[in-house]
């Protein structure tokens, strides 16, 4: 059925809202915008999927929703021996739609039998991950857009670990998504029924406290907080998102009475009418923080994302001036207190392992070899890390410190298997006054680490390429650079070319090549002369084509020149490259 037919099919038929077809009679005259609503299903990925909120197939809607709930509930029916009495635990974030959308789910779940656990409010990613396995459930649904910005909303699966699915398990739950052809034979019940069936959980405040108390529990040194927490001026905004639900009550529990909270953006904005985007990478979100932390002489500003599993923090510097630390910068000065602490008390052992984004800096490489740790890479998303995380505790060969990835994701302890904006957020503060205590910031110390293993220097491209014209762009520009593997990339010669959709590392001085062992994806990574890296790949939750740069140099100085002109020169290649696919 090509999309005009779908299209219509939504016009006529009973299975869907007046309201859904008021909006489509609304475009009738527009069959550009008819043909990017029905022209595909919206992409189920290895996670979920993502999208725009509206009527058709390729946007997200309850009718989309349920679809997604249906082939959830025929995988768990089908592949799992108790699934249904375990149950699924539902969250949902402050966006519009979300409420609505976390209830449909429940609902197709519990028209198939399936005991669901819903939270009676807006509630942050990771405490969905540890209420997983808190309830011994067998897996989970978010339904959040993370930072996309408001006409976004989106629906993440987790299994029984508390990670999200995994590819060979996502392909699995796709297979029984698309085998459903008609949205009219998707189960749904009441609700009250599914309630009075017992079907229907809905759960809160036992959660949260455990939460709390886990979270309280895995962080290090908290006998400082409780008694100088006082002495560090500290201001949060969770940016209109559920990190107001967690990160106030465990940093003031912890000790950090002087805690400051952004006000206007303390609620659950829909809107986000305070930012022009929700996304703590995004400088201009600081703005009303910024604001605030110099009223308050703030030592240290944390911003979380709105469904509190990314944390940026802003250190002020000796000028008075608010300093910005990256994700690559934060996960360093996690990775080198965290070992310094082990070590310190004794407890780091002989298997230790910190777990990283392949798109990540390398300089914790060098840090942790210092303590006899090693560093694992993994593919881009925390499900990898989490992957890895129940690998460790099944083997029980090593000993997990810290995962992170570059985009601000961040989780220590063993409580969950995603990032963690909140156990981010009480760790930066109490490493914050540790150092204030030293009379010291986290600027001097990411500093000293510099002076020592060398300024690693790393940014981030996007292109922004819409709808079905811009997919195409995207696919073909990866396969033209894997048809036509490069020799030079801006000016520089590749020494190592990483392909991870075919499972392959050409090591071109050595005209060898060996098998790359992590999972297939769309991923392209060049090592080159001179210690610089670029990683190209899809987003794989925003119509985008990422560049990732990494350089490495005596200082900073020469960092940043290196990776300005590095920068320059690899954009320009690329756009010729796509102009021409």
């Amino acid at each position: 059925m090509n999309y005009m037919s779908k299209y219509r099919d939504w016009l006529v038929s009973d299975y869907f809202d007046e309201e859904t077809k008021k909006e489509l009679e609304a475009i009738k005259d527009n069959e550009t915008e008819i043909e990017d609503r029905f022209y595909k299903n919206l992409e189920f990925g290895t996670g979920g999927m993502r999208g725009k909120m509206g009527a058709g197939t390729n946007r997200i809607n309850k009718y989309v929703v349920r679809k997604a709930t249906q082939g959830l509930a025929n995988y768990i029916i089908n592949y799992s021996d108790n699934g249904q009495d375990k149950g699924i635990v539902i969250a949902y974030d402050s966006r519009h739609n979300s409420p609505e959308f976390s209830l449909e789910a429940a609902l197709v779940l519990a028209a198939n039998g399936i005991k669901t656990y819903l939270f009676t409010g807006m509630r942050a990613t990771p405490e969905l991950s540890f209420a997983v396995r808190e309830l011994d459930a067998i897996g989970g649904i978010v339904i959040t857009a993370s930072h996309n910005p408001p006409e976004y909303n989106g629906y993440k699966l987790y299994w029984e670990d508390g990670g999200q699915v995994v590819p060979e398990q996502a392909r699995d739950i796709i297979a029984e998504i698309e085998e459903i052809d008609d949205f009219s034979i998707v189960k749904t019940m009441d609700e009250m029924e599914a309630v009075n069936q017992g079907l229907l959980n809905y759960i809160g405040s036992e959660v949260d406290a455990s939460y709390q108390k886990t979270l309280r529990g895995v962080l290090p040194e908290t006998e400082l907080a409780a008694e100088k927490g006082s002495d560090l001026s500290v201001v949060y905004t969770p940016l209109h998102g559920t990190g107001s639900t967690v990160v106030p009550q465990l940093l003031s529990d912890l000790g950090f009475s002087n805690l400051h909270v952004v006000k206007e953006q303390a609620d659950g904005d829909s809107d986000f009418s305070t930012v022009d985007s929700p996304n703590p990478e995004d400088r201009d979100a600081f703005e009303l923080a910024l604001k605030l932390a110099e009223e308050k002489d703030a030592d240290l500003i944390i911003a979380t994302d709105p469904d509190c599993d990314r944390m940026a923090p802003a250190v002020k510097d000796a000028a008075g001036n608010y300093q910005f630390l990256n994700g690559n910068e934060a996960g360093v000065l996690f990775a080198d207190y965290l070992l310094q602490t082990k070590k310190e008390a004794g407890t780091l052992g002989d298997n230790g392992v910190i777990v990283k984004s392949i798109v990540s800096t390398d300089m914790v490489v060098d840090i942790a070899a210092d303590y006899g740790v090693e560093v694992q890479d993994v593919l881009t998303g925390f499900k990898f890390i989490g992957e890895k995380m129940t690998e460790f505790e099944e083997t029980g060969d090593k000993e997990f410190i810290l995962g992170f990835e570059e985009s601000l994701g961040y989780l220590i302890g063993k409580y969950a298997r995603d990032k963690d904006a909140a156990v981010a957020a009480g760790l930066a503060a109490i490493m914050a006054l540790k150092y204030k205590e030293k009379g010291m910031t986290l600027l001097d110390r990411l500093a000293e680490l510099r002076a020592e293993y060398g300024y690693y220097l790393e940014d981030l491209h996007s292109i922004r390429l819409e709808g079905k014209e811009g997919q195409e762009i995207i696919t073909k520009t990866i396969a033209h650079l894997r048809e036509k593997s490069p020799e030079q990339i801006a000016g520089y010669n590749v020494e190592i070319a990483r392909d991870y959709k075919e499972s392959k590392i050409s090591y071109l001085k050595e005209d060898r090549e060996e098998e790359l062992k992590l999972p297939k994806s769309n991923v392209l990574q060049y090592v080159l002369e001179g210690n610089s890296k670029l990683t190209i790949r899809p987003s794989g939750t925003e119509p985008k084509l990422k560049f990732y740069f990494a350089v490495k140099d005596k200082d900073q100085a020469a960092a940043e020149r290196k990776l300005a002109e590095f920068k320059e020169k690899v954009i320009a290649q690329m756009d010729e490259i796509m102009e021409n696919v």
